[in-house]
């Protein structure tokens, strides 16, 4: 179905961002200030305006993809739903016990994330299975149901059920589940075996109580959205950006959200490799820079960095076998992100012993930066931006946003008075310090990971993307920056071009020989089976196993992908092989002659979207106004203040020297002094940075 119209809405803390891609290859896109009070309304707003605006009516075959941090927001602000833990006899504790490592090995006063589940919320049941699933305790249904008369009178919103090896055996988990859903039937049910069915107490247990406690505020959330739509007449099927890439039916999301906490995130990356790609960047760092936080990615040889070791939340969001304990642990398919609350909005402030500061807290869409003029006084990144110059001192997004530079400049200006500094100084030390903290996000995901920035290209999107990108860059000695065609709305973008996905998986400890590949095949037909019917079809699906395997001892496990279709079947000798190439990759050394054990098995079933994945035309749902030929910008005690040309991006063309102001309705790139940009066939601004250039 070619001539399907697909819409793609992203919703970020301070803008969300709409995306709309017509069968013959028109891209339509438009900006909208968020609602925090429902982020439904910002999304129908923005599909209004390029539905009506363009004259085109949405119908049956229409496909509306989205993205959202609502998740993702409920645990950072602990704004998630009233949540109880059910457990095994002596397990009450998991949560508060978690892993001994801690991500800040000089911080003696370190203190973790308290549990998303109080321990007076967390209930002990009599039952107990071992490893092999068999039943050492049976079940006390008794207790059971005088604990579900317990939570009845306690105004519980979710319930989380986690018992010990129930990965091998579900049964206990499930009768569980059933007593507690004809006591609590407006409750939110999170079932281990469903959500994880893997060995690692911990994590399966934090895995189980995220899902429970984003449940209810993600299944409102949604079901908002979708009444919304039918009540304006935009029809179409909704389909929501999983933390793993692939695109899911709102359904599957709402019986087990913790699949959508990076949802956003996870888009921008997608479309970094399907655009970059294409354009012949095949090894890039994402950074994509919004209102709130700043994320970055690894995309190699034009494939994105999928892991299942996740932790949210504890300042810095990512995946990291080096730096744990920082978040609560989310053992499921996620790309490799990492996210730092460094984003246009940052409020900026300072500490007690005198130091600037910048984040982690947000001014958001509202009240947003002083220079919004909504009423927010306090100074922000965005604010920064304006006093040096970068950012047009009147309107963003093509006039959509009105801004206020007096207010920008007074609000930095209050910051400089207490440290007896020029503005522009301290605006500019604003700049250089939010890239100091989003250095983190991406040393996370390069030189922690064993990669050497310098040998990937930086690939920039976002509200502010843009704006820092080249910056950021030339502090972590890159040679080369890619500013993408709307770049601005980008994540919404990626969701364009996102196949449909599901994953299943299950617990599989062996030992790696003969005996145990032999039944792979076997296991993974089982799962096929599940994905597939999760898809809701399996014409044209791609289906992938993946195992995770370990040296024998250890407590961490790496992903290997298998042969499905081999011919001869793979071989034992061929799994190690691939095993101690990506141990190897990973650590940096390997163990001679040690025994491996498998852990898990993984499918991974894949659709391609419907409709066509390449931008012939982009038009914009507001003209960009006529802005001024030059402004004046500051590029730190090295340069000054510098007359800046501001140009449009179709300006561009063989490779002009720096600085340069790119202005569009989605964002703005600077291209700093002794810096080049140009444009490359696919309309992508490439910013060259020489070794002396300093932004």
């Amino acid at each position: 179905m070619t001539g399907a119209l697909r819409i793609a809405a992203d919703v970020g803390g301070t803008f969300t961002d709409v995306a709309c891609l017509d069968a013959a290859g028109v891209l339509s896109t438009c900006k909208i200030p968020s609602t925090p009070h429902d982020y439904a309304q910002a999304v129908i707003a923005g599909i209004e305006q390029l539905t009506r605006g363009f004259d085109r009516a949405t119908g049956s075959d229409t496909e509306i993809l989205h993205a959202s941090t609502v998740a993702t927001n409920a645990i950072l602000e602990g704004k998630g739903a009233a949540t109880a833990l059910v457990t095994t006899d002596g397990f009450r504790d998991v949560l508060e016990l978690r892993r001994i490592r801690v991500p800040r090995l000089y911080e003696p006063l370190y203190e973790k994330p308290a549990p998303l589940v109080p321990r007076r919320r967390r209930y002990e049941v009599r039952e107990r299975l071992d490893a092999r699933g068999d039943v050492v305790t049976p079940l006390d249904e008794a207790q059971v149901r005088t604990l579900a008369d317990v939570l009845a009178s306690t105004n519980v919103e979710a319930v989380a059920i986690c018992f010990l090896h129930a990965y091998a055996n579900a049964a206990h988990e499930l009768r569980v589940a059933e007593i507690l859903r004809s006591v609590l039937p407006q409750a939110f049910i999170s079932v281990s075996s469903e959500v994880l069915p893997e060995a690692r107490e911990y994590e399966r247990t934090s895995t189980t109580v995220v899902n429970a406690y984003i449940g209810p505020v993600v299944s409102q959330y949604l079901g908002s959205l979708r009444e919304q739509l039918a009540a304006r007449d935009v029809r179409g099927r909704l389909l929501m950006m999983q933390s793993s890439g692939g695109m899911m039916d709102v359904d599957q999301v709402i019986a087990r959200p913790a699949t959508v906490v990076e949802s956003g995130p996870a888009a921008g990356v997608v479309g970094a490799a399907h655009f970059g790609t294409q354009a012949g960047y095949a090894n890039l760092i994402t950074f994509d820079m919004g209102g709130t936080t700043a994320k970055a990615s690894l995309v190699e040889e034009g494939a994105v960095i999928a892991t299942d070791e996740y932790e949210v939340g504890g300042g810095i969001s990512l995946s990291s076998r080096l730096a744990k304990g920082g978040g609560y642990a989310l053992k499921l398919p996620v790309i490799d992100v990492s996210e730092v609350g460094a984003g246009g909005g940052s409020i900026v402030r300072v500490d007690a012993g005198g130091a600037l500061k910048v984040g982690p807290e947000s001014a958001g869409a509202i009240p947003g930066p002083a220079c919004y003029a909504k009423g927010g006084l306090d100074a922000t990144v965005t604010d920064a931006s304006v006093v040096l110059g970068y950012l047009n001192p009147d309107a963003l997004a093509g006039g959509t946003v009105p801004i206020d530079g007096s207010r920008a400049l007074t609000a930095i200006g209050k910051i400089a008075a207490r440290l007896e500094l020029d503005a522009l100084d301290v605006a500019f030390g604003v700049h250089r310090l939010a890239n100091a903290t989003m250095m983190r996000a991406v040393k996370a995901v390069s030189t922690y990971r064993g990669r050497d920035p310098r040998e990937f290209t930086l690939f920039a999107f976002g509200g502010n993307g843009g704006i820092h990108a080249a910056a950021l860059a030339l502090e972590l000695q890159m040679r080369q920056v890619v500013v993408p065609l709307a770049a601005g709305v980008f994540s919404a973008m990626g969701l364009l071009c996102a196949d449909h996905q599901a994953v299943r998986s299950k617990a599989f400890l062996r030992p790696l020989h003969a005996d145990s590949v032999r039944e792979i095949p076997h296991h993974c037909l089982l799962l096929e089976r599940q994905a597939l019917a999760e898809l809701g079809a399996s014409e044209g699906a791609i289906l992938r196993w993946r195992a995770e395997l370990r040296y024998a001892g250890q407590g961490f496990e790496i992903p290997v992908d298998l042969e499905r279709d081999a011919a001869p079947p793979m071989t034992a000798d061929a799994v190690r092989t691939r095993f101690e190439h990506e141990y190897r990759r990973t650590y940096g050394h390997g163990l001679e002659n040690h025994d491996i054990d498998f852990v898990a098995l993984r499918v991974i079933a894949t659709l391609p979207p419907r409709g066509v994945r390449t931008v012939s035309k982009l038009v914009h749902a507001h003209r960009l106004a006529r802005k001024v030929e030059s402004r004046n910008a500051y590029f730190g005690r090295d340069h000054g203040l510098l007359e800046t040309p501001v140009i449009d991006r179709r300006e561009l063309g063989a490779p002009r020297m720096g600085p340069l102001i790119v202005e569009e309705y989605e964002g703005t790139t600077i291209v700093p002094p002794r810096a080049s940009a140009s444009l490359d066939a696919c309309g992508n601004i490439v910013i060259a940075l020489e070794e002396r250039a300093h932004a």
